[in-house]
Parts: C-alpha cells; structure tokens; sequence
C-alpha cells in the first residue's frame, strides 16, 4: 500500500519547524536588545570615570600652576592659599553635580531597560502560551489532514479494485462472446 500521507506529514513538520524557528528568532532579538541595553550601561560608566579622571586631572595641574606660582613668587602664600581653597570648592561642586549627573542618568537608562525586559518578558510568555495554542491546533489540524488522506487512499483503492474487478468481468464476458462467435 502506498503511503499517501507522507508529503502532508512532512509539510505539516515543515510549517512547525518553520513557527518554533522564528519563535527563537525573537527571543535572539530581544535577547540582543538586552545585552545592547546592558553595553550602553557600562559605556556610561566608563565615560563617567574618563570624564572624572579628566576632571581630576586639570584639578591637579591647576594645583602644579598654584604650587609653581607660590614658590617662585614671594609672598603670593595667603594668596595662592585663598585661591586653592576657591578652586577646590569648585572644582568638588563640579565633580559632585558630575557623579550625580550621572547617577541619574545611569538610573534613568536602567529603569528604561528594566522596563523594556519586563515588557519583553511578558510579551514572551504571552507568544509562548500562543504558540503553544497554535501548535495544538496545528497538530490536530495535521490529524485530521492526516485521516482524511488516509480515508481517501482507501476509497481510491477500493475503488481501483472495484474497476480492476468490473475490467476483469468485462474481460471474461467478451472472452465468452467471442467463444460463443466462434462455436
């Protein structure tokens, strides 16, 4: 007997691979959009601490200018004293608002991303519960699909052996007349 249901068997495989496919392709995607949210996290650290590091750096040649000017200029100390102490509030006012800056931005970008995974997540959970629906439906689909070309097959046959049948009983029959002619 031949295996009529094979072709309907492998398209049916093929359209569920085809589903669970691109249900992976997804959770990639979101998944790269999650370590993208990440790197741009640590990139803001990284910029914060050049940044700082930079800042720091001029704090520390202004000193170097301050330090050259009182030792080489006489009575400049109370002076140079006076205006370090100016610059070092400055320059703690401004690293302060710096870090803070960057607290905040930094939060701000991580509460983003929280939300864009919870959101993902979700979204996830409800394409899975989805298709795993749709493949429910699908394999019961393929069953039905399934029994009907398996029904049919018979018919077929039945009905080939019917004809294979009738063709021989018309065979014998003119087999006969021609016995019956000839006699």
């Amino acid at each position: 007997m031949v295996d009529y249901t094979q072709p309907v068997k492998a398209t049916f495989e093929l359209q569920r691979k085809s589903l669970e496919q691109g249900q992976q392709a997804l959770e990639q995607t979101l998944d790269l959009q999650q370590r993208v949210g990440e790197a741009a996290v640590d990139s803001l650290d990284a910029s914060e601490s050049v940044q700082r590091s930079a800042v720091e750096l001029n704090q520390d040649l202004v000193h170097s200018i301050l330090d050259a000017v009182e030792a080489n200029v006489p009575g400049t100390e109370d002076t140079v004293v006076e205006m370090r102490d100016s610059i070092d509030e400055q320059y703690d006012a401004l690293l302060e608002n710096h870090e803070e800056l960057f607290a905040n931005l930094t939060g701000e970008v991580e509460d983003g991303i929280d939300n864009i995974d919870e959101l993902s997540e979700e979204y996830l959970d409800v394409l899975e519960e989805q298709l795993d629906l749709l493949l429910d439906a699908h394999e019961e689909l393929e069953d039905q699909s399934v029994d009907a070309v398996d029904e049919l097959a018979e018919q077929v046959e039945e009905i080939q052996e019917q004809a294979e049948e009738i063709q021989s009983q018309v065979q014998e029959a003119s087999e006969q007349a021609v016995e019956s002619v000839e006699a």
